[in-house]
């Protein structure tokens, strides 16, 4: 039997050993790991901007080794530039006429919000399109109207070939210089009257002949222009035209050429004295560039030479002399940093009359405009009409 002093110290151990355990449940509860919270959606990715669609239209084929292949380098420049922000195609073989128009249209259909126009002679075309796209931009080559969403870009061909006529005037040994002309604008007579002032330059006893194709690209019709220049007593032969024939014809007579827009060295290296290239990367590169960030603008000529890149003298073969390369690179490094001009007077026109005088640089509506020969060109300017 227990007593009651002892029932009470059970009694008393009893709820010790209740409240022990209540307190240790109590902790337990207190260490249970809390759920875990269910995590927020993520954000949804902001969407990829689509890429600016571009075209070009091409007067010539693109492996024409000159103008066109020119352009069509430039474009892969873009690419490599911007590369996913862009897509590029390109139309070639796009005549001067009504038929330019059509293509614009379509590529505008496309949607292509940027198209160059890559030839003189698609102006007007251009200008018939863009009022009814106003929210595509034009870009056009060699050209000199301007609108709202249209602008014009040109590179100084006439640098390069000052610079050809410099190497000419100590090659040749006629004293007879010939240059297949395409179609006779501005942009073409100038580039024969700086070939034949850089050839004066090293050689004041030279004359050029010129024959003219009326054409940009048409390779049969270069060649038999070439080879009546070479049966007419010249020499050194410079080409205004698109494709390699004047060099190759060069080639097979036995006689000096130059590579125009590209560099031609592969098309006649035995005949190849250097080749006046063009460089539209640049250019290209800048455009597009505006266009994504929104900075472009309409009613805008750009005119770029050497000093912006766009336009030098490559591949002057081993067998040139030295002291004329030398005499180029002097050249090279005055047009760059503007210290020597290729257009100061006094120049004289081919009739007698004094077009710069002593002293004056001419400007570019001067140089814009020019339509005479300079003294040393034989025959008179044609029609362009």
């Amino acid at each position: 039997m227990t007593s009651p002093s002892k029932r009470h110290l059970l009694k008393l151990a009893g709820w010790s050993t209740l409240a022990v355990t209540a307190a240790l449940v109590g902790c337990g509860k207190k260490e249970e790991a809390a759920a875990p919270a269910a995590p927020a959606p993520a954000s949804a990715a902001a969407p990829k901007p689509e890429p600016l669609k571009i075209a070009f239209a091409y007067v010539g084929p693109v492996g024409d080794g000159g103008w066109t292949f020119a352009h069509d380098n430039a474009r892969k420049a873009v690419e490599k530039e911007f590369g996913d922000k862009v897509v590029t195609s390109f139309v070639e073989k796009v005549p001067e006429a009504a038929d330019a128009e059509r293509v614009f249209r379509d590529m505008v259909g496309q949607g292509n919000k940027l198209i160059f126009g890559t030839t003189f002679g698609y102006m007007e075309p251009m200008l018939k399109t863009a009022p009814d796209a106003k929210d595509v931009k034009f870009e056009h080559a060699t050209g000199y109207k301007q609108a709202d969403n249209l602008r014009t870009y040109d590179s100084r061909t006439y640098e390069g070939a000052y610079m050809a006529g410099v190497i000419a005037g100590k090659m040749t040994k006629t004293n007879v210089l010939g240059v297949v002309g395409s179609i006779p604008i501005p942009e073409v007579i100038r580039n024969i009257n700086a070939f034949t002032l850089g050839a004066q330059s090293t050689n004041p006893k030279i004359k050029t002949k010129v024959v003219w194709v009326n054409e940009w690209f048409n390779p049969p019709k270069e060649t038999e222009a070439a080879q009546s220049l070479i049966n007419g007593g010249a020499d050194v032969l410079m080409q205004n035209t698109d494709s390699s024939a004047v060099l190759q014809t060069a080639e097979k007579n036995g006689k000096y050429a130059f590579g125009w827009d590209s560099d031609m060295t592969a098309y006649g290296p035995k005949a190849h004295l250097a080749s006046a290239v063009i460089n539209w990367g640049p250019y290209y590169i800048k455009a597009v560039g505006e266009a994504l960030e929104g900075k472009w603008t309409g009613n805008q000529h750009s005119w770029w030479g050497v000093k912006e890149g766009a336009i030098d003298i490559v591949s002057v073969a081993e067998f040139v002399p030295a002291d004329v390369k030398e005499s180029v690179e002097k050249v090279k490094a005055g047009l760059k940093d503007g210290s020597f001009q290729i257009w100061k007077g006094p120049i004289i026109g081919s009739d007698g009359k004094e077009q710069l005088k002593k002293d004056e640089v001419a400007d570019d509506k001067f140089l814009s405009g020019i339509g005479f020969y300079v003294k040393g060109v034989e025959g008179k300017v044609p029609s362009s009409k």
